[in-house]
């Protein structure tokens, strides 16, 4: 991944919506946020989407369809917790987005990869967000 793409992936905002009046914003480099914090407890968690495969704009329907997809990979997986994401970049770019708690770097690497994400912010609720690189 070049310098500009890995500095993006870095500055951007990746907001989670815990219900329905209730956001949370997650910082790369940063601890979360309290309320987030405390609806993970002590699980991991992680920000993922399947949409733009390898940082590439594709149709809305097949960035629909991924996601989908990736959706029902997690509630596949049990003691999950799932809510609603967006990842917005500084340029403007958005994409709709996951948070799910209770998942290992294992499970969540090989769904990141099947839908040809090239990272994902991950984490332990004590520690700070990091951005994976997968390679």
């Amino acid at each position: 991944m070049d310098e500009a793409l890995l500095e993006a992936f870095r500055a951007t905002a990746y907001h989670v919506c815990l219900d329905s009046v209730t956001w949370a914003t997650i910082r790369v480099d940063l601890p979360l946020p309290a309320v987030l914090a405390e609806a993970v407890g002590a699980r991991p968690w992680a920000f993922v989407t399947a949409w733009n495969p390898q940082a590439r704009r594709r149709p809305p329907a097949e960035n629909l369809a991924a996601q989908h997809e990736l959706l029902a990979a997690l509630q596949a997986q049990s003691g999950v917790a799932i809510h609603p994401a967006l990842g917005v970049g500084t340029s403007g770019w958005s994409e709709p987005s996951l948070f799910v708690a209770g998942l290992g770097v294992d499970v969540l690497d090989r769904l990141a990869r099947t839908h040809g994400q090239l990272a994902y912010v991950h984490g332990e609720a004590g520690g700070v967000a990091l951005l994976r690189v997968l390679d």
